[in-house]
């Protein structure tokens, strides 16, 4: 796992990508006002400020997360907005949750529960169902899919399959424990009214500098360590297309069109 202020840099960069699918989201979930929710594994705290403004000003959302470094980050971060009264952070683990039964009114967990590296996904949701108050919502979304190579679909696929980041990760990994089959996790646990739903962020030319770099960063995040089974021809074509230094920089497009999604599933704690 890349250090803390890799990471950091990372999430900042990535962000205008991810940001209008999880605002979407949370305005999908129709969080109550005034509703108090649990940001399970919320990182430098970006998405808790767009959780802290669905639930109003009488509204409070907990951030949890394991890393005192992230943890740190996300309170300069809330210190310097106009929500710093109705966020707050605690350090810990999203495997033993630091709080009673039936704390939250809601709780939300974005690229945590069923993320590659997620060994038992289920007992991590049942923790997270635990805190949760009778009629209460549990939201686990996660990185579903990706188009970013137009016009060479065959490579992406390829890179995908042998020069991903997550490859280790998911190498040996059984299909139940796949993030797109967390309605079965849901039902097994018994949650309610059980759902999902996939957000979709289209990236069109002209692209911003921001956005630039967002795609910049997910090339690298995506296939920017070469993996064994990456074929010589596959690797240089990757080089060719996606560094921006060369001549052929796929960014430099003017019909560039990407997308990327997230899916959510969601669940309802029975009365």
């Amino acid at each position: 796992m890349a250090d803390s202020n890799s990471y950091i840099t990372m999430a900042l960069k990535a962000n205008p990508i991810r940001e209008p699918m999880l605002r979407e989201a949370i305005e999908t979930l129709k969080l109550a006002p005034g509703s108090m929710g649990l940001d399970a594994g919320c990182g430098i705290g970006l998405q808790a400020l767009l959780l802290a403004e669905a639930v109003g000003p009488s509204g409070h959302v907990t951030g949890l997360d394991t890393s005192r470094e992230f943890l740190q980050y996300a309170q300069k971060i809330v210190e310097s907005s106009p929500l710093s009264g109705r966020i707050t952070y605690k350090e810990g683990d999203v495997n033993k949750l630091p709080f009673d039964n039936n704390t939250f009114d809601w709780v939300w967990s974005v690229d945590c529960v069923g993320y590659p590296t997620e060994e038992n996904p289920l007992l991590k949701l049942k923790e997270l169902t635990r805190v949760v108050k009778p009629g209460g919502s549990v939201a686990i979304l996660g990185w579903s899919s990706q188009m970013l190579l137009p016009g060479h679909p065959l490579l992406e696929a390829r890179l995908n399959a042998t020069c991903s980041s997550y490859l280790p990760y998911i190498k040996e990994k059984k299909p139940k424990s796949n993030f797109l089959n967390a309605l079965g996790w849901f039902r097994e646990l018994g949650l309610e009214d059980s759902k999902s739903r996939t957000f979709v962020n289209e990236i069109n030319a002209p692209l911003s500098d921001e956005m630039r770099t967002a795609l910049i960063s997910f090339f690298e995040m995506l296939w920017g360590e070469p993996q064994p089974e990456v074929s010589e021809d596959d690797w240089a074509e990757y080089q060719r297309l996606c560094y921006p230094d060369s001549p052929d920089f796929i960014l430099d497009r003017p019909d560039y069109y990407a997308f990327y999604t997230y899916s959510m599933f969601q669940g309802k704690i029975p009365e």
